[in-house]
């Protein structure tokens, strides 16, 4: 099990999320954030719209994601 924040996944806030698998761990995530999005959360808006920009470019976005992967198995087992 390896535990990560909003933050850290590229959100909006510390909230935090614990998964055996990077795949658990970003569908916590998004699910996190889309409840953010209908609470109309400014911060988590904000850090939506960071990451459209970033999905313009679909290499920089696979290279964001293949990063963020790479930090959630790098981590220690908790």
């Amino acid at each position: 099990m390896k535990t990560m924040t909003c933050n850290q996944l590229g959100g909006a806030c510390d909230k935090e999320f614990s998964a055996n698998s990077f795949d658990e761990m970003a569908k916590m995530s998004k699910e996190h954030s889309m409840k953010m999005f209908q609470k109309n959360d400014e911060a988590h808006l904000a850090a939506k719209d960071a990451m459209l920009d970033l999905m313009k470019t679909p290499e920089a976005m696979q290279d964001w994601f293949n990063g963020k992967r790479n930090e959630f198995y790098g981590l220690p087992e908790e």
